[in-house]
């Protein structure tokens, strides 16, 4: 029995009626850049998020690094994150000038909000949580800590569309969120897509400026900007996915439901669900000692899953300018040995389930 991690696939099967409706309306249309398709997408993410302002770009790297922008982050500052999450991460942080300040994981694998206020100086402008495969950081510390010290709170929420905390949804607890639509989230593009969400107009004008070449008419230019727009075409597919997204997330986490009562094995843990949090699950990871020949063991069996990611963010080759060393963040390097994700995507059935979860069982017997 094969069982795919996601199944982009089957997503096109399912939509395949719509996507072409939908290709042939716009390129029947002959306008790809910048109509009212993409505002008209703008405002459905506002009105979902139930946020002010929505600017639509062509990644989510783009968004969290334009927010950063935006917010005033500049050469210099130090910008406090996690040590586990993916790349894009530090990467905006550094490409805006700022210095990386990592702080160590909780064993739900998000940031450990107890160990951010030693990390504070007076050179800290910003705190980045990540909502780690949609789980949500604890906001109410967080938000503690930046009224305490003046800093900043944008939200990297790449994975965390549809994901609420004490019933709000991510990314208005910040100055700033960047979210993603990557193919691999829930709300997913036909390749790279991104957009921010914020209560703050200056903000939200500084980024539309910023993406289109920093034009204010087509022969005035305010400042020097680049070319982040997301094209009419992603922005009428992600219009026609976002009316199913709670669908998408509810299959998913009712997938991992089953997951918790199939695994029987206790060499597994499955992460509890949060209370007052709603998960957008986009990845469900469990975490297991002999993780890579459990990886190898499925694998053989036809099962697809994957390490996300097998390296904490300070061990990457670029870090060590940051003086950062192996051992300095323990509990992330060791999640990182032990995080493997498996399939639970919309198209996974009860059967395939079963099948993935009785091989887990049979290899650690």
């Amino acid at each position: 029995m094969k069982v795919e991690l996601i199944d982009l696939k089957k997503r096109y099967k399912e939509e395949k009626k719509e996507i072409l409706s939908v290709i042939d309306r716009v390129l029947s249309k002959g306008n790809l850049i910048m109509t009212e398709e993409v505002f008209k997408f703008e405002k459905e993410i506002c009105r979902f998020t139930k946020s002010k302002y929505c600017s639509s770009l062509n990644s989510g790297t783009d968004a969290l690094m334009m927010a950063l922008w935006a917010s005033g982050i500049k050469k210099g500052d130090e910008v406090i994150t996690t040590s586990k999450s993916f790349i894009a991460t530090i990467g905006a942080i550094v490409h805006v000038g700022a210095i990386p300040i990592l702080v160590d994981v909780t064993d739900d694998l998000n940031i450990n909000v107890n160990l951010i206020e030693k990390k504070i100086t007076k050179k800290t402008k910003a705190i980045v949580p990540v909502h780690w495969t949609g789980r949500m950081c604890d906001m109410d510390k967080l938000q503690y800590l930046s009224k305490k010290y003046n800093i900043k709170i944008i939200e990297d929420a790449a994975q965390a569309m549809g994901s609420y905390y004490k019933k709000i949804h991510a990314g208005k607890f910040s100055n700033v969120a960047a979210f993603s639509c990557h193919p691999l989230k829930n709300l997913n593009a036909l390749g790279d897509s991104g957009f921010i969400t914020t209560d703050d107009k200056k903000i939200f004008d500084k980024i539309n400026l910023y993406k289109n070449h920093g034009l204010k008419s087509r022969d005035k230019v305010e400042i020097l900007g680049v070319n982040s727009r997301l094209d009419v075409l992603n922005s009428c597919v992600l219009s026609l996915r976002l009316k199913k997204l709670n669908k998408v997330i509810k299959t998913r986490n009712n997938n991992i439901k089953l997951y918790r009562k199939y695994i029987k094995t206790d060499k597994v843990k499955i992460l509890p669900e949060q209370e007052n949090k709603i998960n957008s699950s986009v990845i469900f990871n469990i975490i297991c000692e002999r993780r890579d020949d459990l990886k190898k063991f499925l694998d053989k069996a036809n099962i697809q899953t994957f390490v996300y990611y097998g390296t904490p963010l300070h061990l990457h080759k670029p870090m060590k300018k940051y003086g950062y060393k192996k051992g300095d963040f323990p509990v992330a390097e060791n999640l990182c040995k032990k995080v493997l994700a498996l399939p639970h995507n919309q198209y996974v059935t009860t059967d395939q389930i079963e099948f993935v979860s009785e091989k887990i069982n049979n290899f650690f017997k």
